[in-house]
Parts: C-alpha cells; structure tokens; sequence
C-alpha cells in the first residue's frame, strides 16, 4: 500500500476581471511573436538561464505525479556535431523516400532539407527525455503514467519559459531519434522525445510567412 499524501492549503492569489483580461492578453501578445528558427547566431549566454527555462517546465503536471521526463542541455560541440552527424542520416533517408509525397508537399513551402546545421551552430540544444519508468532502489521497475502527456505538457512549458526569456528555439524531431539515447548515454528506461535548438536568430535570419488559424477554427464554445 502507498502512504497517504500529506496536504497544504493551496497559495492562490485572486485578482480582478480586469487584471485577468490583461494579463491574459499581455502573455497571448508575447507568444504571439514567437516563431521556430532555424538559422542561429553562435553568440552564448549564461548556462543559468537554461537551467531556470527547465526548472520552470519542471511545475508541468503530470500522471500521478510521477515527473516523467529528463532534459540534457548538450553544449559540447563534438557531442553537438555527433548528434548532427546521426540526425542527418535519418533525415536523408525521410526526405530521400521513407516520408510519403504528401508529408513531402506540406514541407515544401517551408524550404526544408535534410542539412541540419543548427544542430551545430545553436550554442544549446536541450534533449527531452520521457520515461517510461522509473527504477526502485532495488532495480524493479516502477511504472508511470500519461506519460507522451506529461511530456508534451512539460516541453511546451520549456518552449513557453525559453521564450520569455528571450530565446529562439525550434523543435525538431528527426525520427527515428534512437540514435539519441547512444549518444548522450541514456538508461533503456528514458526514450527520446525531442530536440529543442536553444540560443539567438541569425543577423539575416528568416522565417516563413504562414499564419495562424482563427480563434473560431480552432475553438468551439458551447
């Protein structure tokens, strides 16, 4: 049987209407002008805000509690070109015949490839881990739960924080990323989830002009 857990009221600040409309619209405006970035600046910063952007991903919910996620901040860049190296591979398999025509022809007006230069040039990347299980102090395995959810939760959180701090990032999942678990020297209990290319846009960098869905599309209120 599992302990009970001890409890402690909650710490909730109630503002006005006016104070949440706001805010509310403040934040939207901020992520609004997010964008995925592919062409980076090598300029550094401070490890420490990295480590602030994780902490903040960390308070994502998750099945049961159980936290079921890694990140590695990879800055090496011999480990960095490894991962490029291995990346690549996979890619020019997807873009070479394993990707299907139409997967293909929605990529197109995004101008992609299988070259991944910013594997390299981003003076960060942070690989996100999901854990199927944990491992008891005896070696047993002990399950978690939601786990893609909790994951999912958790990374838009990181690319929310890395954000605000004002970061460019671009999440990029070549598939298949098992080569990942090799390279940064992962347990059989954690599986590859996502890469997330960390640092400042290029001088000259560029981005498609899409744009998104309206609220009516993607919303219905009943």
């Amino acid at each position: 049987t599992c302990a009970l857990p001890i409890f402690k009221k909650l710490q909730f600040q109630k503002i006005t209407f006016e104070e949440m409309d706001y805010n509310s619209n403040q934040f939207f405006q901020k992520l609004s002008s997010r964008r995925s970035v592919r062409d980076f600046s090598r300029d550094d910063f401070p490890i420490d805000i990295i480590k602030n952007c994780i902490k903040s991903a960390s308070t994502a919910p998750s099945g049961a509690n159980k936290q079921p996620w890694h990140f590695v901040i990879v800055k090496d860049p011999i480990i960095k070109r490894k991962i490029r190296k291995a990346a690549e591979i996979e890619e020019k398999e997807f873009y070479g015949g394993r990707a299907p025509k139409e997967w293909l022809d929605d990529l197109n007006q995004f101008g992609t490839d299988w070259n991944k230069p910013f594997l390299e040039e981003a003076p960060y990347l942070i690989v996100v881990f999901s854990k199927k299980f944990d491992i008891n102090d005896d070696g047993t395995n002990k399950k978690n739960y939601y786990v893609s959810e909790s994951v999912g939760i958790a990374s838009g959180l990181l690319l929310t924080a890395l954000h605000n701090a004002g970061l460019a990032t671009l999440t990029h999942t070549p598939s298949p990323m098992a080569f990942l678990s090799d390279i940064l020297n992962r347990p059989p209990s954690e599986k590859p989830y996502l890469i997330i290319p960390v640092g400042f846009p290029s001088e000259n960098a560029e981005v498609p002009n899409i744009k998104k869905k309206t609220f009516k599309e993607i919303c219905t209120i009943l």
